[in-house]
């Protein structure tokens, strides 16, 4: 009897036991805990990487494990951007207009009559909510791992864990030196600054090198979401292939010879490839050489030399950046997630043609610090630039490059990876995609409403960028209407357009300093301006720009600021 009496309190307790243990994977109405199954979101930036320096948008450069996602993926051929990385990154963290966001001019390159502006606050302002906030608030573990350039390293309200970011590891100026030197981009900032969530980091490890360390931290950020069991937003925001070029020894030798013919045979392989990819249209023809370019022919051979160890040392980067993408995204398999993520990667601006060394005594500063002798370009106490003519070469077949509004200083590369949608792999696609619908695909994606004009009692603005997902999930045929306006200024270079119609204005000697007309559909190189013959078309693009210059406050600089010198020019 009593062994009889045992047995049944074990069952009791058995039960009991069961009982407790299910009642704690209930919540507190005593349902079952729910799984959040929402999309995760990864975004990936390259910094200064030109339109076609992807292997899958025509490029000799190895990208093999970017153009794998694009043979998953929808490329486009235009994605736009803002001129520079700053305003690029501020409309896309908040799908509003750079001139509303805090950059209607970067930090520090103000003129006289934008000092004090809304708007020109060379910061991200409080007059927007970015997304990551929005996805914070609504249960989403949010991180970014790489560049910031969106506030001030000395004012914490304007770092990223004050904006919406679980957790974070940052560069926060615009630039630097890719090692554990931590050193500066500019001759007057003491030494680059980097942040993890609320701290200034100190020592970086010696074996640090930007591009690894960034998708180190993203696979920990994202290992933190599963082990929280919370959606992620990821922002992987390289500094790569930013000056000064650098790369680990290993590597310096990667691409040894390929560049040796120079950057006019190079933009003749680039643009024919594009064509075979179907990202650059067939009927498109190389566009002459600038005129702050010389022949190659015409370079002493010393100048040959260092301009061959620039493209090689940008090239290993763009490979090395494209090596650690492909460790993130193979995480992301490993982990079981990749099905559920959205994966987008971009450039933020056109490849960066123009030279640092003219701007506040940097290159009296890169002399007398720096050993750039060809053995030593590319380590750790060196400082490269990538070059004019090679940059126009990576923004085939558009024109110019960052810091203009010109189609090569706005079109960047972007692919976007939606396992749930209906588009079809290895798609091209030749819309007008702007880089402020990714905040609300984002948050559409997430079913996350943006609080239009006011969050918790701050007026901010709504945001003007349109989500993407209806076309991804084939709900429409496209994402903007046909005739739907898009307009860019920075530094008083401005640029609009409308259908087929680009309309730019430009200061000499780069452009006329009148508005210029080109029509896109037959003329993608833009060299030829039809402002005389269509002045119909013109006046009607200028009423549009009044518009626009109206609706987003914008205040043209009285005066040149930055980007408005080079160190050659041809005659």
């Amino acid at each position: 009897m009593t062994t009889t009496i045992n047995s049944f309190v074990k069952i009791v307790i058995s039960l009991l036991a069961s009982l407790v243990f299910l009642n704690s994977c209930a919540n507190e109405k005593g349902s079952p805990k729910k799984v959040d199954t929402r999309p995760n979101i990864l975004l990936v930036v390259a910094d200064d990487l030109g339109f076609t320096d992807l292997g899958c948008y025509g490029s000799e450069i190895k990208t093999p494990n970017i153009d794998a996602l694009a043979q998953q993926s929808t490329r486009f051929t235009s994605f736009c951007t803002g001129p520079t990385c700053s305003p690029t990154r501020a409309m896309l963290l908040t799908g509003v207009d750079a001139h509303k966001n805090g950059y209607g001019t970067m930090d520090g390159d103000w003129s006289e009559n934008q000092l004090g502006l809304k708007g020109y606050e060379g910061y991200l302002n409080f007059d927007v909510v970015t997304f990551p906030k929005l996805l914070q608030d609504a249960g989403y573990h949010t991180s970014i791992a790489g560049k910031w350039h969106l506030g001030s390293p000395r004012k914490k309200e304007q770092w990223p864990f004050n904006r919406g970011f679980s957790r974070s590891f940052c560069l926060l100026p615009g630039g630097g030196g890719h090692f554990y030197d931590k050193q500066p981009f500019l001759s007057m900032i003491p030494e680059s600054a980097y942040t993890q969530d609320s701290s200034l980091v100190g020592a970086l490890p010696k074996d640090f090198y930007s591009t690894k360390n960034y998708a180190d931290k993203a696979i920990t950020f994202i290992d933190e979401s599963i082990q929280e069991e919370k959606p992620f937003f990821h922002f992987l925001s390289y500094t790569a292939p930013h000056w000064p070029l650098q790369v680990p020894d290993q590597f310096v030798d990667l691409y040894k010879g390929q560049y040796d013919e120079g950057y006019e045979k190079l933009a003749v392989q680039r643009l024919e490839k594009g064509k075979e990819k179907g990202v650059i249209p067939t009927h498109a023809t190389l566009p002459p050489l600038s005129p702050n370019v010389y022949p190659w022919a015409e370079l002493a051979t010393e100048e040959q030399q260092k301009a061959i160890k620039s493209m090689e040392l940008y090239a290993a980067m763009i490979e090395r950046l494209d090596y650690h993408t492909g460790r993130v995204i193979q995480h992301l398999k490993d982990k079981g997630v990749y099905e559920n993520t959205l994966i987008i990667f971009m450039a933020d601006n056109g490849a960066e043609g123009n030279s640092i060394m003219g701007y506040a005594g940097t290159g009296e500063w890169v002399d007398t610090t720096f050993d750039n002798s060809l053995a030593n370009m590319g380590k750790i106490n060196s400082y490269v630039e990538l070059g004019t003519a090679w940059a126009q070469v990576s923004s085939l077949p558009f024109k110019w490059y960052k810091a203009f509004a010109t189609e090569g200083g706005v079109r960047a590369p972007a692919i976007i990876h939606y396992p749930k949608g209906k588009k079809e792999a290895n798609r091209i696609h030749h819309d007008f995609i702007s880089v402020m619908d990714l905040a609300p695909t984002f948050l559409e994606l997430a079913t996350v409403q943006h609080p239009k004009t006011n969050y918790k009692g701050r007026a901010i603005f709504p945001m003007t960028g349109t989500s993407i997902l209806p076309w991804l999930t084939g709900k429409t045929a496209s994402v903007h209407p046909p005739k739907k306006v898009h307009a860019w200024e920075l530094y008083g270079r401005r640029g609009l357009r409308k259908g087929n119609w680009k309309m730019e204005w430009m200061e000499k000697p780069y452009g006329t300093a009148e508005w210029e007309l080109y029509d896109l559909s037959n003329d993608i190189t833009q060299q030829n301006n039809l402002a005389a013959s269509h002045p119909e078309v013109v006046k009607e693009l200028i009423s549009e720009w009044a518009t626009y210059e109206k609706n987003n406050n914008v205040t043209l600089p009285n005066r040149p600021t930055a980007y408005a010198k080079e160190t050659i020019w041809r005659e």
